[in-house]
């Protein structure tokens, strides 16, 4: 009550708090136009969720929800028990996770600082359609590419037998697979992922660089002592949001490869469950492995961003 008293007696005079009709009112305008996005998100991605009720369940597609049987927890009995299976999706989902955010997520960041430095914005937008373009690509179309180029009839093995050298082994070898998949990764989002940075840049004051450079600061100190400390809430937001995708590692990207190099080396959490449920009809499961995942992954976002507002950083959200 002491509080609500307080922002009373701060609201200058003759100022009144509206009601919510008042409110409605004033706004419908707004309130119309993101009622059909509004209809779009609650169709398509809450509503959905309702159907996690089959992990706990025996559920059979012909039966439906509401007459398949209960099976409680059994369901996720392959994660508490080790299924030896899931411990490799396990397994390489943590791997890919690793190796992406530690490769692919700084890649933008280091793009988009380079453009931002060239004199030449003509250079700038050249390079910015180029690197653009494979994002629009869907993934069978990046896969195909890789294929054409790498492949063991492709363009580079071609070239090397037709000059007397051995061919590669690029595409279906186990070894490189993993490395294979961040390069495609990189290739195809890297460019697009510098958007944010680039806007995030532009805002930069330039007063800031011509202070630095007065006090003797060179290009490279002034991009550690300027230009990441600008980035570094853009940074930190997304990297909070790549921790809650950290479990979702390219599903198109991935089946789409993963009859070259065998189900050991490719399968995900993505693909087990889609190798479970749809294709080895084990519904519940599937369901049961994907609900842990997104739990997983809320926790993630839920922790990083607690650690943030302790670092003073304001995060997705605050509170």
């Amino acid at each position: 009550m002491t509080t609500v008293r307080s922002a009373e007696r701060r609201r200058p005079a003759g100022v009144r708090k509206l009601s919510v009709i008042r409110r409605l009112r004033r706004d419908y305008p707004v309130l119309l136009l993101a009622t059909p996005g509004l209809l779009v998100i609650l169709a398509f991605q809450y509503y959905p969720l309702l159907g996690n009720v089959i992990a706990f369940q025996d559920y059979q597609p012909y039966l439906g929800i509401d007459q398949s049987l209960w099976a409680g927890l059994d369901n996720f009995k392959v994660i508490f028990d080790g299924d030896p299976e899931f411990l490799n999706a396990v397994k390489n989902t943590l791997i890919l996770t690793v190796i992406q955010t530690v490769i692919v997520f700084p890649a933008p960041i280091v793009v988009a600082v380079v453009l931002h430095s060239l004199l030449s914005n003509r250079l700038r937008q050249l390079v910015q359609s180029i690197i653009y373009l494979p994002h629009f690509m869907s993934w069978v179309i990046v896969v195909a590419v890789f294929q054409q180029v790498l492949g063991g009839t492709g363009m580079i093995n071609n070239w090397l037998r037709s000059n007397g050298h051995d061919p590669l082994h690029i595409i279906g070898n186990v070894e490189v697979f993993r490395a294979l998949l961040t390069s495609q990764v990189l290739w195809k989002d890297t460019g697009w992922a510098t958007i944010l940075f680039l806007a995030v840049l532009s805002q930069i004051d330039r007063a800031l660089y011509e202070a630095s450079s007065v006090d003797g600061a060179g290009r490279w100190r002034q991009t550690w002592h300027v230009t990441l400390p600008g980035l570094k809430p853009i940074i930190i937001l997304l990297l909070i949001l790549k921790l809650g995708d950290s479990l979702t590692v390219g599903f198109e990207q991935t089946v789409l490869q993963q009859q070259a190099v065998g189900v050991d080396a490719s399968e995900v959490l993505d693909t087990y469950v889609y190798n479970n449920g749809i294709i080895g009809g084990n519904w519940g499961v599937a369901a049961a492995v994907g609900l842990v995942k997104s739990a997983v992954a809320l926790t993630l976002v839920l922790t990083a961003n607690k650690i943030a507002h302790r670092l003073g950083e304001e995060g997705v959200y605050r509170g």
